[in-house]
């Protein structure tokens, strides 16, 4: 790709990102888009706002770069969770190693690449892309050194920026657990593949086999029932009551343009407060839902979380397929649909999206294959001779070679969320966090295989797939193939960083339909946004793909960095502007995403080193090949400390904190507090919980009583026949039979 084609996508890119940063900053201070921009805080602050005056309105202003600025990592946490902090490290993390890389590739690296051969040097503006990579320094060169140079100190920066990060987001997470109020999937587990009994239900059945194994600990349990109607219409009846309510008690309805879509003009009733008359307009029976058929899936509460964790790792049966435990998720977490999947489907179902997976990613070498064509003029304009002409002007030569592939791609790269979300549901998963991480990492690996992989080995299926069938040959072919597919890579990150980050701060979709609902539906104070969560599983997989394009590009093309530097900047102010503003924590992962995170960068390092030692013999150079042998080993061994030194605490709770804070509760009078909260939980059906809860704890309370009962008659026996034993009165014991017979 020629310079001045990129250059033609970097001013095409910057004008799209400037426009709409500059237009956020006016919608933003637009009373009417307030539900769009400050959805949560809205829904938080008070009705009555103070607006700057009119003319200021209309005026760009930087002030929302400040306040994400000035918004401390303690904000993030309070307001975001672990996961936002996390999401946020990431960004400081690449912020840091690619600031790092680029002084050192930049000033290091770029002139030995550029200056590489003995050639004339043209005018820059018409010079390639290739000039500046490794692709331009001959063989046997003595400068290749600097490139090595350059790969240990990025390496070894990597991995002491990864380590002081994993202690720092240890601690913090730590510190979040202890210090958060009592959370109910602490105390809970869940209980799935129940084993069926002829002579009693499941609730029984789990009830006695707790009571029998965990007498001292065990406080209770909650069924889930195979009432997916049931379940559709309690969400359906939240959101009416959500919407209703947010209409003031005097306010009617506006007429409408649109009355298929927006309903009649008529006046609402305005909702109470009391659940009584929520379950009353409903009409849903108690009675009825009680007799739902339940599936083999319960949450079982304990009474202090280090009995429930206990109970969550031991293997309860000699059939592992039976009573399985795992620790629960949030109550808001929870994802019910799901767990009416039998558990012995579960493995069948994983193997099956597998598949699913692997199948997409080859369909989708289609339109990548596209994608490509598009950067070859030559072979386009074979193909299609009518465009011949069109390319003969330079403007859309460059347009057509440096803008529109990654935009097509992107386009297409649309497609890969929904549907992983689609195959992780599948999959099983029983909280809605878990199945955004799930879906997070499915996204990760399809776009690294289509953005990276499919793109570097271009060409016909079968040739990519004769390419790969030698592993051997595997780094060569990579370091023969990135010097000239940099340019793509330099255009995706101007399109899908710069662009994107436009897009999201804009969001269009709410934008258009906060129009619709006040220009066309008359909507006059429509509910604020604030059920939005965010999008771990898209904007997760795009920072670290492009940490793993800075990695790949860092000693073979420094060119990207500093527009990787640009993206990772705008990505900190503009993330942290969304999450105080906009996205609201409806549930979390605790922090599980840097695993994922870690495991990432440690494989871009990895692969990194080896391409570099393919480059290294292509150009000659057993130098410096010797060289990067130790460092792939030593990262591998990095690695492999951090697995055992860090990740277990992402896994687990240690049960030394969990006695801890058992105690601690304990000490403070607050679990009886739990107790009561834990009664409702994990009730099903929300609005209707306390009824139905009451009714099941009402019957478990009496079964435990009665169970303390007859262990208190019990002892009462033993002590008089331990005073008949010393007294030896037979007449005494004879007296205290009666009640044992009877």
């Amino acid at each position: 790709m020629e310079l001045s084609a990129f250059l033609t996508s970097v001013g095409i890119n910057s004008a799209i990102a400037v426009l709409l940063f500059l237009l956020y900053s006016v919608l933003r201070k637009q009373p009417g888009n307030l539900n769009v921009y400050f959805g949560p805080r809205l829904a938080l602050a008070s009705e009555t706002q103070n607006y700057p005056p009119s003319l200021l309105r209309y005026l760009p202003s930087p002030s929302w770069v400040v306040k994400a600025w000035e918004t401390t990592e303690d904000d993030i946490l309070a307001l975001g969770g672990m996961d936002a902090l996390v999401f946020v490290r990431i960004i400081v993390f690449s912020i840091r190693i690619f600031c790092i890389a680029a002084v050192i590739c930049m000033f290091l690296v770029l002139p030995v690449n550029y200056y590489g051969k003995e050639m004339i040097h043209h005018d820059i503006s018409s010079e390639t892309l290739e000039i500046f990579t490794i692709a331009n320094v001959k063989e046997s060169s003595e400068w290749l050194w600097a490139h090595c140079f350059a790969l240990y100190v990025i390496t070894c920066s990597a991995c002491g920026l990864l380590y002081f990060e994993h202690k720092s987001i240890s601690r913090t997470r730590l510190a979040y657990i202890t210090g958060s109020p009592p959370n109910p999937s602490h105390f809970t587990v869940l209980v799935r593949a129940v084993p069926w009994s002829a002579e009693q239900s499941y609730s029984e059945s789990v009830k006695e086999f707790f009571m029998k194994y965990y007498a001292s600990s065990y406080l209770s349990h909650h069924m889930v029932h195979r009432s997916s109607r049931v379940q559709r219409l309690m969400n359906d009846a939240e959101k009416i009551c959500r919407v209703f309510k947010s209409v003031s008690a005097e306010q009617k309805s506006k007429p409408c343009l649109l009355p298929c879509f927006c309903g009649a003009p008529n006046s609402f009733e305005i909702l109470s407060n009391e659940p009584d008359n929520v379950r009353g307009n409903i009409g849903l029976d108690v009675s009825n839902l009680a007799t739902e058929k339940e599936n083999a899936v319960a949450f079982v509460c304990f009474k202090t979380r280090y009995a429930a964790v206990v109970a969550a790792e031991i293997l309860h049966s000699e059939n592992p397929m039976l009573w399985v435990t795992e620790m629960a998720p949030e109550p808001n977490d929870v994802l019910w649909s799901n767990l009416s999947i039998p558990y012995r489907q579960l493995w069948i179902r994983k193997i099956a999206v597998l598949v699913a997976s692997i199948a997409f990613m080859f369909v989708f070498l289609i339109p990548v294959t596209f994608v490509q064509s598009l950067t070859q003029l030559e072979q386009l304009s074979h193909a299609f001779p009518f465009l011949k002409g069109m390319f003969k002007k330079k403007f859309i030569s460059h347009v057509v070679t440096g803008y529109l592939p990654s935009v097509i791609l992107i386009l297409f790269l649309y497609t890969a969320p929904p549907t992983m979300m689609v195959f992780s549901t599948i999959e099983g998963s029983v909280s809605h966090s878990g199945r955004k991480k799930s879906a997070c990492i499915k996204v990760l690996y399809f776009t690294i295989w289509n953005v990276f992989f499919v793109n570097v080995l271009s060409g016909s299926v079968i040739g990519q797939l004769t390419k790969l069938s030698s592993v051997k040959d595997v780094p060569k072919h990579l370091a023969e193939a990135i010097p000239n597919q940099v340019g793509f890579f330099m255009t995706y990150v101007l399109t899908s960083g710069w662009a994107s980050l436009s897009v999201e701060i804009m969001q269009p979709f709410f934008l258009l339909r906060n129009i619709l609902e006040k220009f066309i539906c008359r909507i006059k104070n429509n509910p604020p946004n604030g059920t939005l969560s965010f999008p771990y599983q898209t904007e997760v997989p795009r920072l670290l793909l492009f940490g793993f394009l800075g990695f790949i590009c860092s000693v073979m093309a420094p060119l990207i960095l500093p527009f990787l530097l640009i993206y990772f900047v705008l990505a900190y102010l503009v993330y942290k502007n969304q999450i105080i503003n906009v996205y609201k924590k409806s549930y979390e992962n605790g922090g599980q995403y840097w695993p994922i995170a870690h495991k990432t960068i440690i494989a871009s390092l990895v692969l990194t080193q080896i391409i570099a030692l393919g480059i290294f013999g292509i150009k000659k150079s057993p130098v410096a090949s010797g060289f990067t042998i130790p460092l792939i080993v030593g990262t591998l061994l990095f690695n492999e400390y951090c697995r055992q030194r860090f990740f277990p605490s992402f896994q687990k709770i240690a049960a030394q904190v969990l006695t801890q804070m058992d105690q601690q509760d304990e000490q403070g009078g607050r679990m009886e507090e739990i107790y009561q909260q834990l009664k409702s939980a994990y009730c099903q059906f929300r609005l209707i919980s306390l009824d139905l809860c009451n009714i099941r704890q009402a019957d478990q309370q009496r079964d435990q009583d009665g169970i303390r009962d007859s262990e208190a008659e019990t002892a009462e026996i033993g002590t008089a026949e331990q005073q008949v034993d010393d007294t030896g009165t037979a007449d005494c014991y004879m007296d205290r039979q009666g009640p044992i017979s009877k």
